[in-house]
């Protein structure tokens, strides 16, 4: 039987992906949301809006000057930050600035949860493009077992991530939202980044020892 004899050391240690993802979400989690913060407390909610904007398309244009390619989630972000601005200015409500993406969590969790029933869990569709696993490797009868268990925990935690956001929307005042929200929330899928991780360092490793 051959099996991913290098898999497990071709496989980076897990502070390497740490340090790989912390820019990341530095970037596109903790500062358009620091942004928004600093920009509500010197002019409102509308310059909250504004200043988060402008670190989005600062980003985007940066990348564009300097000549680095832009990934297609980046191009993404800029476009649905868009619609909420105009949105959110427009009304002039922040609650409705953070609603659409708030609604977009728990479509989230609903797409890793009816994924369980097709071919390809969302899991698989995402480690693959995080990590080169081969086709042999990924079509193990594990590590399907590894793919359906990551879809049905990453389902679970974006749906607490989801009721946890909207709660805190429509319950709290904005300023306690956008700290202990943020929080919460890197708290939450910190730690089940980090699970994933070891589960999968753990799988790959059962994988060799069975070959």
């Amino acid at each position: 039987m051959v099996l991913l004899a290098a898999s497990p050391a071709a496989f980076p240690k897990v502070g390497q992906l740490v340090r790989h993802a912390a820019p990341r979400v530095l970037e596109n989690m903790i500062m358009p949301v620091a942004s928004f913060y600093l920009g509500m407390i010197v002019s409102g909610p509308i310059g909250g809006m504004a200043a988060s904007a402008l670190w989005v398309y600062g980003g985007l244009a940066l990348r564009l000057i300097w000549r680095v390619p832009v990934p297609g989630v980046a191009l993404l972000a800029v476009l649905t930050l868009t619609v909420r601005t105009v949105v959110g200015m427009l009304s002039g409500s922040a609650v409705l600035f953070f609603l659409q993406p708030t609604l977009g969590i728990f479509c989230v969790s609903a797409a890793f949860f009816i994924s369980l029933r097709g071919r390809r869990p969302l899991a698989e569709r995402i480690a693959r493009d995080l990590v080169p696993l081969p086709d042999h490797v990924a079509a193990h009868p594990g590590m399907r077992r590894f793919f359906v268990r990551q879809s049905l925990l990453w389902g679970c935690a974006q749906l607490v991530n989801g009721s946890f956001t909207l709660w805190m929307l429509l319950h709290e005042a904005l300023e306690t939202f956008l700290v202990v929200r943020t929080a919460g929330v890197a708290v939450l899928l910190g730690g089940m980044a980090l699970w994933s991780m070891l589960d999968l360092r753990r799988t790959l490793g059962a994988l060799q020892l069975r070959a």
